[in-house]
């Protein structure tokens, strides 16, 4: 397994000085860093490429996270939107081939977060179209050898995928070896019965994971999750790919506002202390998954 965090950890914002987080993650002892599709997607070719050089210059893997726009729904009722959607998303699947970038991963079957005020929430007619949308970009992942790992949500942030079950039925209809299943124990606490046997299940179609306790503290702040347990369930379906921190601890900016933090989380830390949380985390959260 590599072992990875969120690029917004640090801030309240959705933005970064990506090459100094580059350098911060790679001082604390991570494998990856999850950056932000819609970031990529604006990059010019230099400033990949020097994002890459960094990445492989302190030993820095990149997946990409995007909590896509309404505009590039792949659900809509609107042909033109899911166009927009599938152009949208090839084009990053093509900037993450020249980063290195090697899968890709959200809610990106829909919009983030879910609107539920507009929305027909036509699960069925979501299905059909989402779908019919992702079976069009998985050729280009298939082409770029590109993992695309679908997250499932809980209730109050969409309404197409909100546990592990029928997330492997939708995977199984989209037929492509390159789409995942990405579980996020955040999420997994609200929707599953049991989020253990939920990464059982998931099997060999997890592509990837995202942890957090239940509040979105990091992983052993306060043990909401039986972090062994999680490591153990990886350990048994022989999971090698990445587990990424997302956590969320900070109030105020487009970050607290988006993720519903309402409350400092952080017991009003300086930057110092949010380092050496995130480091203690880490150690932790190595130890539950290698056994």
């Amino acid at each position: 397994m590599k072992f990875g965090t969120g690029y917004s950890y640090w801030g309240t914002e959705w933005k970064c000085d990506y090459l100094e987080v580059v350098n911060k993650v790679a001082d604390i002892g991570f494998d990856v860093l999850e950056i932000g599709a819609d970031h990529l997607y604006h990059m010019t070719d230099d400033e990949i490429d020097t994002l890459k050089a960094e990445g492989l210059k302190r030993g820095i893997a990149f997946s990409t996270n995007s909590g896509p726009a309404k505009k590039y729904d792949m659900s809509s009722s609107d042909e033109a939107v899911r166009a927009c959607g599938v152009a949208y998303f090839n084009s990053i699947l093509h900037k993450m081939a020249r980063l290195g970038s090697e899968v890709l991963v959200g809610a990106i079957y829909s919009y983030w977060p879910v609107d539920f005020s507009v929305s027909d929430n036509d699960k069925e007619a979501a299905w059909e179209r989402s779908i019919a949308c992702l079976k069009e970009l998985a050729v280009t992942a298939e082409e770029l050898d590109i993992t695309i790992a679908l997250e499932v949500l809980n209730r109050n942030e969409t309404y197409i995928l909100t546990d592990c079950a029928e997330a492997i039925e939708y995977v199984n209809r989209i037929g492509s070896k390159q789409i995942k299943i990405l579980l996020d124990t955040y999420h997994m606490n609200i929707e599953e019965d049991n989020m253990y046997d939920a990464l059982r299940k998931a099997g060999e179609l997890l592509g990837h994971v995202h942890v957090g306790e239940c509040n979105r503290k990091l992983p052993g702040m306060n043990n909401s999750i039986n972090w062994p347990e999680i490591g153990k369930a990886l350990r048994d379906i022989h999971y090698e790919k990445d587990v990424v921190m997302e956590p969320f601890l900070l109030s105020g900016g487009e970050v607290g506002r988006d993720v519903r933090v309402w409350r400092d989380l952080s017991n009003q830390a300086d930057e110092a202390q949010m380092t050496q949380y995130i480091t203690d985390s880490l150690i932790y959260l190595k130890k539950c998954c290698e056994g």
